[in-house]
């Protein structure tokens, strides 16, 4: 049986990558709060090495060289904090190099972070924390000066270290606060602050070709915002500040620098940019793969201050309008992105000519992946922005621009999301509300609506909202045509006439197929070489991959089973592929195949101690709701389950979650919900039913959908109808709430982060986001359909705080304090109401928490008190003294009250 304690056994892969030539992998093993394993695998399944306290493996790109950090021990580290020590004394990482031919193992101490490149290969780059402990590492700095050295820090920079991989040569450059590779040339570029009397104070690009260093650009006290190559390492562009005042504007420029010149030339000043605009140091600098444009950023100039006003002469005062596009909770969250707020614009080298693309008008713009294209889409949600907060739709109005010419064209409005194709041929979408996915000819300016009358529709949309899209897979070669989701298939569609073919013809299977992509650097899907799908069963919830020809629409399944199955990587010049295999029994260990799965090597045994456990099984089971639906859910029960003994069941849900039939759930200490083999193991039966909802009436759905479900397992005669528990965080809390305002079926219920009051909610802020919750009871998961003054019974009848005193299930309550979905009120509401009544409750705070806990010593006392409740409820275990007395203020932190009560 599990335990608490043992938890902390299982361990987790994460991490997980493949070389490029497809020979070896590497991955973290992981246990939580405890040092991790850095583990390589050949692709054999041999173990090459496993190293303690480490993580984040790299292999280069010639597949030669595994990186990784060592990382110090956390139990040292925890004594150093103990014993007060100053953070700046604790142990740093060490950068570990693995040669994969001579086994060879260099380790380098003092690393605070580290580089490859990323399509080639022979050279590493790193940031030393201290230079003292590598002082036999080589320099370039020729100054022979005495004086004291600058400290090394975030302002100053850092020493940078380059490293040869193959001869162990080494370069030092000091002082460098920015560093950057070409993605495909052998170059490197860094900004340093320079020695003590700004000696080698500058931008410099190093060739290791050639072993030449340049210093293009130099002033003193300058700081630099970006440092950008183009993908061949020709261009290369920087974005600088030289002033050393305190201006409030700031006069950055924008400076290029192009292969075979030794100095950098100023392409944009604050004097040269088009008028209200300044160039911006945010903007992303990026050019386009055929180094014929560079994107980068303008901004408006900042709002300036009275910087002579004293702190308590400034009014301290929020003036909320009724009329703004935003609310003031939303501009608050947003102030520093308003204030570093970018403009995309264009440089095109050709026609040396600057294009402006992102507005005040249309602030937010669209390019092709590769950016050689010359028209961008624009938008702007500003129409929509004030009723977006109760709609909850997004829209916005659609423009391109040719970046040729600067010419704007308004091509479509009132569209959620759309997008370019790969050759920016055309603009494209899903429109919501006509349920439809159109295409934009931009040379035509021809808008297509192309799935009319057809579902590409959520289906099984319950809300009241315009239902959304399945997805799509993307774009064939030359933009000839796009190929979308159903709720099954894989569409092609021509995207000026609509005419289409169904490629997968899963529908009468209930199989839904789905492209996956391996290779992240194309940006359309071949017609001349096979695709691998994967493949889901709606009904056995079967999962697996298929092969689908484009040239003959042949469809063939290579591996499919009662599993989970997920692709971690492809390697990038093998067709070897790294993927998981999961089911509530079997851990996704990592695998390794071709692409026909025929011959797959298990490459993991991350928990070999499962077997010592009891565990337990999952099934699909059927049942029918009170509305004469038929209904799915899960039922997880013990292992050795009699089917003539009673057992204990939980009832834990939240929406739809029979799909998840095949997923493993490794004993962990989760934020939010119970833990499924933990409990089982124990000896208790879970049940997880799909819930139905009938807009208006989510609390009565979710009644109409559980209570059968709880009634048609207790008929079965292996629950003990006695002893049933519930359990559900948030829109499960909520539904929770409700359901035992309506019944007296469960003798014990946690609920987590509920909403027992729509009417306040309603009126309510999502703090993350400073959104109005609105929208969430009008338009989403809530389902009330409508206002409080729309519909005020709805909200009524749906708020458990109206018929509180119903109430007699004992209740464990958990909401924290710093929750940005749910306001937390909602939960001191539901309790103190409950306190009223002296009917049996507890709350838990967990101070600074959002949503859910995320420390772990707060995840893990969760699950210790929610066990404790169940076990006290449901099994007839002692009662901790949490329960009998509470927590005292004046213990907090200290006693936790998880001792157990001798029974009377």
């Amino acid at each position: 049986m599990l335990d608490h304690q043992d938890v902390a056994l299982w361990k987790s892969i994460k991490n997980d990558k493949i070389s490029p030539n497809g020979e070896f992998v590497v991955y973290d093993l992981a246990q939580e709060n405890s040092n991790s394993y850095v583990i390589l695998k050949s692709k054999q399944g041999e173990t090459l090495l496993k190293y303690h306290s480490a993580s984040n493996g790299k292999f280069t790109y010639d597949s030669k060289f595994l990186t990784f950090t060592i990382k110090p021990l956390k139990e040292t580290v925890d004594d150093m904090k103990r014993k007060k020590v100053k953070k700046n004394k604790f142990p740093k990482d060490t950068l570990a190099i693995y040669n994969l031919n001579t086994k060879a193992l260099t380790k380098i101490p003092n690393v605070k972070s580290y580089s490859l490149p990323e399509k080639w290969s022979g050279y590493i780059a790193y940031f030393l924390e201290d230079l003292k402990t590598n002082e036999n590492l080589k320099t370039t700095d020729s100054s022979k000066t005495s004086t004291k050295e600058k400290k090394v820090s975030d302002k100053n920079g850092f020493h940078l270290v380059t490293r040869n991989l193959n001869t162990k040569a080494q370069d030092t450059f000091k002082y460098v606060t920015k560093y950057t590779f070409a993605k495909k040339a052998e170059r490197l570029a860094f900004a340093s602050t320079g020695e003590k009397d700004h000696a080698n104070e500058g931008v410099f690009i190093y060739n290791f070709a050639n072993s030449k260093l340049i210093k293009p650009f130099t002033s003193v006290k300058a700081k630099y915002s970006q440092l950008q190559f183009s993908e061949t390492g020709k261009r290369f562009a920087f974005v600088v500040d030289t002033d050393t005042t305190k201006t409030q504007v700031r006069p950055n420029a924008l400076y290029t620098w192009e292969e075979g010149k030794d100095v950098a030339v100023q392409l944009h000043s604050n004097t040269s940019t088009p008028k209200g605009y300044l160039v911006s140091p945010h903007g992303t600098l990026q050019f386009s793969e055929d180094d014929s444009k560079l994107y980068f950023g303008l901004r408006t100039p900042p709002i300036l201050k009275d910087t002579t006003l004293l702190k308590d002469e400034i009014v301290n005062v929020e003036v909320w309008t009724y009329n703004e596009p935003r609310l003031y909770t939303v501009q608050e969250l947003q102030v520093k992105n308003d204030t570093i707020k970018s403009y995309q614009t264009v440089y095109d080298f050709n026609a040396n000519k600057t294009i402006q693309i992102e507005t005040k008008e249309f602030p937010d713009a669209k390019t092709t992946k590769k950016g050689n294209a010359n028209i961008a889409l624009v938008s702007t949600k500003t129409p929509y922005e004030l009723e977006s907060q109760w709609s909850g739709m997004r829209l916005r109005d659609f423009a391109t621009v040719n970046i040729k010419t600067g010419q704007q064209q308004m091509a479509f409005k009132a569209v959620a999301n759309a997008n370019l194709s790969p050759k920016a041929k055309y603009a494209y979408g899903y429109k919501a509300i006509d349920s439809t996915w159109f295409t934009y000819n931009i040379e035509t300016k021809t808008y297509n609506t192309i799935t009319k009358g057809k579902l590409f529709y959520d289906e099984l949309n319950d809300s009241p909202k315009h239902p959304s899209s399945y997805g799509l897979a993307g774009w064939t070669e030359l933009d000839k045509s796009i190929l979308l989701y159903d709720r099954y298939d894989i569409w092609k569609y021509n995207p000026d006439t609509g005419t289409s073919v169904n490629l997968t013809n899963g529908r009468d299977s209930k199989t839904v197929y789905r492209y996956i992509k391996l290779d992240n650097d194309v940006d359309f899907i071949s017609t001349y070489s096979n695709w691998l799908l994967s493949t889901f069963n709606e009904d056995t919830k079967e999962a697996g991959f298929a092969e689908f020809n484009p040239k003959n629409n042949k469809l063939k399944q290579l591996v499919k089973g009662p599993y989970t199955y997920k692709i971690s990587a492809k390697a990038e010049r093998a067709n070897s592929l790294l993927f998981t295999r999961e089911s509530f029994e079997e851990f996704p260990n990592l695998r390794l195949s071709n692409l026909d799965f025929k011959k797959q090597t298990i490459l993991s045994d991350a928990n070999p101690q499962q077997k010592d456990f009891n565990w337990g099984t999952i099934e699909l089971i059927e049942w029918t709701s009170l509305d004469g639906k038929q209904l799915k859910g899960l039922l997880a029960k013990p292992e050795n389950f009699n089917p003539n003994k009673k057992y204990p069941m939980i009832v834990n849900f939240y929406e739809r979650y029979s799909d998840r039939l095949h997923n493993h759930r490794a004993p962990s200490f989760g934020r939010s919900t119970i833990n499924y083999s933990f409990y089982t193991s124990r000896g208790y039966v879970i049940f997880n039913p799909d819930i139905e909802y009938r807009i208006g009436y989510p609390g009565e759905s979710a009644y109409n959908c559980v209570i059968p479900g709880v009634t048609n397992l207790i008929d079965k005669g292996f629950i003990d109808k006695d002893n049933i528990g519930v359990q559900g965080h948030s829109w499960g809390g909520y539904q929770i709430a409700y359901l035992v305002t309506k019944t007296a079926i469960f003798k014990a219920a946690e609920s987590g982060a509920p909403v027992p009051n729509m009417i306040s909610a309603y009126g309510g802020i999502r703090w993350w986001t400073g959104l109005s919750r609105q929208f969430q009871y009008e338009h989403t998961q809530s389902r009330i359909g409508g206002t409080p003054w729309e519909y005020p019974m709805r909200y009524i009848e749906n708020s458990p705080i109206f018929n509180i005193d119903k109430i007699n299930t004992p209740l464990l309550i958990m909401h924290n304090d710093a929750d940005g979905h749910v306001p937390w009120y909602q939960g001191i509401e539901f309790f103190v109401s409950l306190r009223r009544l002296g009917k049996p409750s507890w709350f838990l705070n967990y101070n600074e928490e959002p949503h859910w806990p995320l420390k772990y010593q707060n995840r893990k006392d969760f699950n210790i008190r929610m066990a404790q409740f169940f076990d006290y409820y449901l099994k007839g275990a002692p009662k901790p003294v949490w329960m009998e007395r509470g927590v005292p203020a004046v213990e907090k932190g200290i006693n936790q009250g998880y001792e157990l009560l001798e029974r009377n």
